[in-house]
């Protein structure tokens, strides 16, 4: 064959073997994509279908099931038995009924009241406060620093397992579950505030950031006890919660008073902007047990001097005005505040109005009928004339005061004797009132 044979192959090997791999052309329908399509196959999309079907109509007749059918689905699935822990019980008490629930209960477990922290529960309103939320069956946390609070306004719940008492400032940040928060800390009176302006007005501005935080992180309602004092030296009598007040920001008594408008200032942008529950009091001259006995306030000053057998002091004319109210008619407007529908603010005071002669005289018949009074200087920034009108927190708490001042009075002069005379004795007249 010669040179004949040498002939040119390379189609040859160009051309696909029986051993080579050729891939088989697409069916039809592989444009699918692949979750889809391991749904269409083996009926599967027809038992996704039917599962779901069968949950809607479980779901849909489960509600107005029978009783004995739904304890036997809350036995099963223990669903139910929570759903009618947080439902609302004719039986149950006004007040229970329109509880904030803000954290989760494990299922299965019916709670047992609130959860509440009271800022400032050792003092003077917030004893008397933990006293009501105890008895009425809440778990209660007090946070105190104990700058003006004492541990024996409390110590008589110690021991109960419903209560806790936490020594921290609310300067720094604390985490808590909890489901209501009154934030009450911060000294009240003039001869506290104003030994130390600088904490004062940190303890109002950054102690209300740090709880509304906390009432943001785990959806807690929020209330404030803020003050009259926002109003200042009033200019329109007496004075409505429209009413923006006559303050000297940079007095001897700013810190407090500028401090409570911040902290009202803080709480409604907390509510506008990120849909924190809160609540607003306006707490006006207040007296009763367990003041801080010479805190410069004129109500404990009157009665520890009356007492002690020295001058009463009055500063200035005495003609000035102050309304003052028992300390368990503010405790029961802010309870009806917190569990209420309204933001506030709501002045809380007794429109009852005394002169601060007229104060002298009723400490006179309650204690010492020759007890002296003692004109002095009289302070800077002082208000001359203070009295709330009541009328929105009558119309839409229901709450106006009941005690008048020659009836609570006596109560606070029997604790003021105890403590200033040295018996100790562990009879409560905050119990008695």
């Amino acid at each position: 064959m010669g040179s004949s044979e040498l002939i040119f192959r390379g189609h040859e090997s160009q051309s696909p073997s029986d051993d080579q791999y050729s891939p088989k052309p697409l069916a039809a329908g592989r444009w699918v994509p692949p979750p889809v399509s391991y749904l269409l196959r083996e009926q599967r999309l027809l038992f996704v279908l039917v599962g779901m079907a069968l949950a809607s109509l479980i779901l849909t007749l489960s509600p107005s099931a029978a009783p004995s059918s739904v304890s036997a689905v809350a036995s099963a699935a223990g669903t139910h038995l929570v759903a009618r822990s947080l439902s609302l019980d004719p039986a149950l008490p006004q007040q229970q009924q329109h509880r904030h629930v803000a954290g989760k209960v494990p299922l299965g477990l019916r709670r047992k009241g609130l959860r509440v922290v009271v800022t400032g529960g050792a003092g003077f309103v917030g004893s008397h406060l933990v006293d009501r939320l105890m008895a009425r069956g809440d778990n209660v946390i007090v946070v105190d620093n104990f700058f003006t609070g004492r541990k024996e306004n409390v110590m008589h719940h110690f021991g109960n397992p419903n209560f806790e008492l936490i020594r921290h400032d609310v300067v720094e940040p604390l985490l808590l579950e909890v489901d209501q928060i009154y934030h009450l800390a911060c000294p009240a009176s003039p001869v506290h505030y104003k030994f130390n302006p600088v904490k004062t007005i940190k303890t109002n501005v950054v102690g209300t950031l740090n709880m509304l935080g906390l009432a943001k992180r785990v959806g807690a309602r929020f209330l404030l006890t803020s003050t009259s004092e926002v109003y200042g030296d009033p200019l329109q009598h007496p004075q409505v919660e429209t009413y923006w007040g006559n303050v000297n920001p940079i007095g001897v008594r700013s810190c407090y008073d500028e401090g409570k408008r911040t902290a009202e200032t803080l709480t409604m942008d907390y509510h506008r902007g990120a849909q924190v529950e809160v609540r607003i009091a306006r707490i006006f001259n207040t007296y009763g047990p367990r003041m801080c006995i010479d805190d410069g306030r004129v109500v404990s000053n009157f009665v520890a001097q009356a007492l002690r057998k020295e001058p009463m002091t009055v500063y200035g004319d005495g003609k000035q005005t102050r309304s003052f109210q028992y300390v368990s008619d503010l405790v029961e407007g802010l309870m009806r505040l917190m569990e209420g529908e309204h933001v506030g603010p709501f002045n809380l005071g007794n429109p009852g109005e005394f002169t601060m002669l007229e104060l002298a005289k009723v400490v006179q018949d309650t204690i010492d009928p020759n007890a002296r009074i003692e004109f002095r200087e009289n302070t800077a920034d002082d208000p001359h004339k203070r009295k709330p009108d009541i009328s929105k927190a009558k119309e839409l708490l229901g709450w106006e005061p009941k005690i008048p001042l020659r009836q609570g009075l006596p109560l606070m002069v029997s604790d003021f004797r105890k403590r200033i005379f040295g018996d100790h004795s562990s009879t409560d007249t905050a119990t008695a009132a």
